[in-house]
């Protein structure tokens, strides 16, 4: 057997999602076979699923700082997404038809707010700065008396960039309109705070830090009026009914805790892989951009877009070595399409399919990145070698 064929494979797409944590999975066991009651059951049975039900709640509500009660439990992060935008717009539209949104937001709040415009909704789009910031001057400069909804995400899935939310939040509870912010990609990864980010609504999404897929929750802070999307029952206090996942919420619930406890370690340990790989790139690989903001990112976020080679081409090779990434988000790739993000930061659309996003996990190791740094330029310098456009063939 060559050395290739029982070389380690690398995993680098923990924004797609993460590996469950062992102390999950032991932990939703019970669940699918002994403690399997309805929630809603009066008897031994449904209550033992219910109190696991509040006790992950209140372990989710202790991570981004708010009350139990606050937490409503959802499907996924874009399932949160929806709940949000059209549950507000919904609640509010007898007070305006008006929402702004940053213009790099994931797909599950572009769709549905595209979807609120065939409704008769007006929705301003915000421009970013060239690291992807949204200048909260802007924000404060496009509402209207109309506005009931503004929804910045607080850090970007593709580039890594976290937004000013605070600062934006301030602005919204000042005019009196409702704040939402897709954390998707930054909950259990960086410590959120939802009094200090001043924000009204919150997405969450259990898989992203080492939680089950298929279970996520929204923020919904006391007092905030909100039209619930699904109906036909009481769970969640009739905001979100449909019977509970128990082993997912109770994984959800100790991802959470755990990511509470270890989250200061973990950015200690993620930074120095993710500015070592960002290094050995930029030194070992000619025209190439780095992007997303220099400093105020995720702590386990490269985006780089590499020039005169395809994103496919790379993704495929990069495979082929044992090493998964990815070209764009999920849902781009998935379209066919060119980045919305990369486009709305100014990178030109044939350097923007040319790009890499690795997302760092507390699993990883410096090997891993050395092996990165390693067989990335060989992969660049076959496909440049192939490339009619590349300036040195010339």
């Amino acid at each position: 057997m060559s050395e290739k064929s029982i070389a380690k494979k690398v995993y680098l797409d923990h924004i797609a999602t993460t590996p469950c944590h062992p102390k999950v999975v032991e932990a939703m066991q019970p669940y699918f076979r002994e403690i399997f009651g309805n929630p809603q059951s009066d008897h031994e049975f449904g209550w033992q699923a219910k109190m696991a039900i509040e006790e992950a709640r209140g372990k989710i509500a202790n991570l981004i700082k708010a009350l139990p009660q606050e937490i409503i439990f959802v499907s996924s992060g874009t399932e949160a997404n929806n709940f949000a935008l059209k549950g507000i717009a919904n609640a509010f539209e007898k007070k305006g038809r008006h929402i702004i949104a940053s213009s790099i937001e994931h797909r599950s709040v572009l769709t549905p707010l595209k979807f609120l415009e065939k409704s008769g909704y007006k929705v301003t789009y915000l421009p970013v700065d060239n690291f992807g910031l949204v200048n909260p001057d802007d924000v404060r400069n496009n509402i209207t008396n109309e506005t009931i909804l503004i929804s910045v995400m607080h850090a970007n899935n593709e580039i890594g960039t976290i937004e000013p939310i605070a600062e934006i939040g301030k602005i919204a509870k000042e005019k009196g309109i409702i704040f939402h912010t897709d954390a998707a990609a930054s909950a259990g990864t960086v410590p959120l705070d939802v009094a200090q980010l001043n924000v009204d609504l919150m997405s969450i999404s259990a898989h992203k830090f080492y939680g089950p897929k298929g279970v996520g929750a929204l923020y919904v802070k006391k007092g905030v009026k909100i039209t619930p999307l699904i109906h036909g029952g009481v769970q969640e206090a009739g905001r979100r009914t449909g019977i509970e996942n128990v082993p997912g919420i109770v994984g959800f619930g100790v991802a959470a805790e755990l990511s509470d406890k270890e989250i200061n370690k973990r950015i200690g340990y993620l930074i120095p892989l993710r500015d070592k790989l960002k290094k050995g790139i930029l030194e070992k690989i000619d025209h190439v951009y780095y992007n997303g903001h220099p400093s105020e990112r995720l702590p386990n976020n490269v985006n780089i877009a590499i020039e005169y080679v395809e994103g496919e081409a790379m993704l495929l090779s990069m495979m082929k070595e044992g090493i998964a990434t990815a070209s764009a988000s999920t849902c781009t790739m998935m379209s066919l399409e060119t980045s919305h993000v990369l486009q709305g930061i100014g990178v030109p659309p044939q350097i923007a399919n040319s790009s890499l996003v690795f997302s760092i996990g507390v699993d990883n190791t410096e090997e891993d990145i050395d092996r990165v740094i390693d067989v990335l330029p060989k992969i660049i310098e076959r496909l440049r070698a192939m490339s009619a456009i590349y300036p040195e063939r010339q």
